[in-house]
């Protein structure tokens, strides 16, 4: 039986908040991700993002499990070349509380991840808000932020276990003077400066890299290889 997702507003999930005499509603996105929506999500097919991303996003490396998991793949259909999967909310998410349930997917030279994206493509600045497991070690994870095109605010974790071995929950809170990241609702990291302020895209991806082997390791061509995904919430301020 497919599941709903919810989008909330009163009958899918507004929430009141009463708080020294005065209402707040949180705006809620939850997605079960059993299957494709495509009232709220998008398949990413047929283009490449060219530079370090070494495959091309194909919609047919987007699945759905028999147990009700999103599966991003990745995979060679010719020697040498590379399909890679995407998802994509067709909508965007400004502050507020980022979770998802994942397994990513383990092997060196490549790269599973969550993140909140917008750029020049749809007519901002490029923003961005990245967990990202590199496959090489995935006890592990990286997180990392862009404010217009700036970057460099890379922090690695450990984690304590494997996470390419089963789900676990990770999560950021964007708020306007930081970004706080958590692993199973333990906070894990902090940043303060120089945050993002334009909503993103929610985006989940698996991709193997070229010319990054200092970062991710030099990708060997193994495949198929997946990324698995159980759910996805946002909730707003």
């Amino acid at each position: 039986m497919k599941k709903k997702s919810w989008i909330s507003l009163v009958a899918t999930g507004l929430i009141s908040m009463v708080l020294a005499g005065s209402v707040f509603a949180s705006f809620v996105f939850w997605e079960p991700l059993t299957y494709f929506n495509p009232e709220t999500w998008n398949k990413s097919n047929g283009y490449s993002n060219g530079g370090m991303f070494n495959c091309t996003w194909r919609s047919n490396n987007v699945s759905f499990t028999n147990d009700g998991k999103l599966r991003l793949g990745l995979t060679s259909s010719a020697y040498n070349v590379f399909d890679c999967g995407e998802y994509q909310s067709k909508y965007t998410y400004g502050y507020g509380l980022y979770e998802v349930s994942m397994k990513p997917a383990k092997n060196v030279g490549i790269v599973s991840s969550f993140f909140t994206y917008t750029g020049p493509a749809y007519g901002t600045q490029w923003d961005e808000i990245d967990i990202e497991f590199l496959g090489k070690d995935t006890t592990k994870v990286q997180f990392n932020y862009f404010t217009n095109g700036v970057g460099g605010h890379e922090k690695v974790v450990d984690l304590g276990f494997d996470a390419s071995a089963g789900f676990h929950t990770y999560a950021f809170d964007w708020q306007p003077g930081y970004i706080k990241w958590y692993v199973d609702g333990v906070l894990k990291h902090t940043a303060t400066t120089n945050i993002p302020s334009t909503p993103g895209k929610i985006m989940m991806n698996i991709w193997n890299g070229t010319g990054v082997d200092s970062w991710l390791g030099s990708y060997n061509g193994a495949n198929p290889l997946y990324a698995e995904y159980d759910w996805v919430k946002y909730t707003s301020n």
